[in-house]
């Protein structure tokens, strides 16, 4: 779990609705490092974000970029080829964990509407949770309008309003819902400080209104 950090305020943009910003994650990593071609570079790099998420998860921003190299198994060195500061680290961590949840949104085709909404929405929750304590180490450095925040937030919403997109077309969801309301509800039960079974207590409320309900049901 991360240390007691101030939650991370959820703002939009006004562009995360708008076409041109619903980039996909190739785009949202143009100005950061890319990841290596050949395959030994390849496996160091992914060992960092690997070991770099779980030092983050436990430590918050107490971890050390030496703790991260250690982690790895890899040199201080080969962290700074990769990573050249640490607000590179943070950001590719930040921007690595964006794309795997728009991913997994199109992973979840598979279910039903609604059980692929929940679905989302049970991982999303914990990774607002996770990403709070990056967020703000990251905000000493950048501001709330950086590329990396505002295309992050596109790529979030794009996802996440898809889904919920496919819930309303099949009547299960609410229609007057946009997932800009969604993602209010989900960053204030991320940052509400509960433990993990009030989470999901709070969540199960929250998706309960999100139903739809025929009139008099």
């Amino acid at each position: 779990m991360f240390r007691s950090v101030p939650p991370f305020q959820y703002m939009e943009h006004p562009s995360v609705f708008q076409g041109d910003d619903a980039m996909n994650s190739q785009t949202i990593r143009s100005d950061l490092p890319q990841r290596p071609q050949r395959a030994d570079a390849r496996r160091n790099y992914e060992k960092l974000l690997l070991a770099a998420r779980e030092a983050f998860a436990e430590d918050g921003t107490d971890a050390t970029l030496d703790d991260i190299s250690r982690r790895a198994g890899v040199g201080i060195a080969t962290l700074y080829r990769h990573f050249p500061t640490r607000q590179h680290l943070l950001e590719a961590v930040y921007v690595d964990e964006v794309e795997a949840m728009s991913r997994r949104a199109a992973d979840l085709a598979g279910l039903s509407p609604w059980d692929a909404l929940v679905q989302w929405l049970r991982e999303f929750v914990r990774y607002a949770a996770t990403k709070r304590a990056l967020a703000q180490e990251m905000l000493t450095s950048i501001d709330r309008d950086a590329e990396v925040f505002r295309v992050s937030r596109a790529a979030i919403m794009t996802a996440g309003g898809t889904l919920l997109g496919r819930a309303q077309a099949a009547g299960v969801a609410r229609e007057d819902v946009e997932f800009g309301d969604v993602s209010r509800l989900i960053y204030g039960i991320a940052g509400s400080g509960a433990e993990p079974d009030q989470v999901e207590r709070l969540l199960d409320i929250a998706l309960d209104g999100l139903r739809h309900r025929a009139p008099g049901a």
